[in-house]
């Protein structure tokens, strides 16, 4: 699993370089393929900014601490706390891509589509079984849950976040280049052809296209 030290780095570079890692949540694995940052610091969108217990949380916490929150009253949403580097942060774990325990997914999310499965944090958090008894668990201290490292580099591109007012501009949400398995895909974000067959994504839907992306290195392009 991935230590501790990950975490002890800004929100935008944790973000960017868990695209590609493995969220392990018991019986359930998806590969992560879509992130956004949230920053302590000038981001009026993160929970910081107006929450005083999510200032508090940020404070008592190590990082690489489980933060659940309830959205809307209706969908957990899992995140991971990053502090002790340049800036502490709130990192949201948005999409995966289904990797073991897919017919428990399946099961709790009452789907079989694979790319609709765990394509939003709402989503994942359902089909893993993510409550709010899971707020500040460690991520960092187990083998049943926690984060596996990268099996190689990955291109990742960056967008703005998704569903906020505040700080929108910003281009902290961070995706797997070309999955097919992200709650909304990047603009231009198109699916490779042979990809796309293989998840039933029509030519119509996979065209659906605007601005290009700003493509960020991964770890193993530093």
């Amino acid at each position: 699993m991935i230590d501790r030290s990950f975490f002890r780095r800004d929100p935008l570079t944790c973000a960017r370089e868990l695209i590609g890692c493995t969220l392990v949540w018991n019986e359930c694995e998806g590969l992560i393929v879509e992130t956004e940052a949230y920053s302590v610091v000038g981001d009026e969108a993160s929970h910081t900014f107006s929450r005083a217990g999510t200032r508090a949380f940020v404070a008592k916490h190590p990082p690489g601490t489980a933060y659940v929150y309830l959205n809307y009253g209706m969908h957990w949403l899992l995140n991971v706390l990053v502090k002790e580097g340049t800036e502490d942060g709130i990192i949201l774990i948005r999409a995966l891509e289904p990797v073991r325990g897919l017919e428990m997914m399946q099961a709790r999310r009452k789907l079989h589509s694979p790319t609709a499965l765990c394509s939003g944090p709402g989503k994942l958090s359902q089909a893993l079984a993510i409550t709010g008894a899971d707020h500040e668990r460690d991520l960092c201290s187990g083998n049943t849950v926690g984060f596996l490292d990268r099996k190689g580099p990955v291109a990742v591109t960056s967008d703005v976040r998704i569903g906020i007012v505040k700080s929108a501009h910003l281009p902290w949400r961070f995706l797997l280049e070309g999955s097919p398995f992200v709650s909304v895909r990047p603009r231009n974000g198109i699916v490779p052809a042979k990809l796309a067959r293989s998840v039933g994504l029509s030519a119509a839907e996979n065209s659906k296209t605007q601005k290009k992306p700003k493509r960020v290195r991964s770890s193993g392009e530093n």
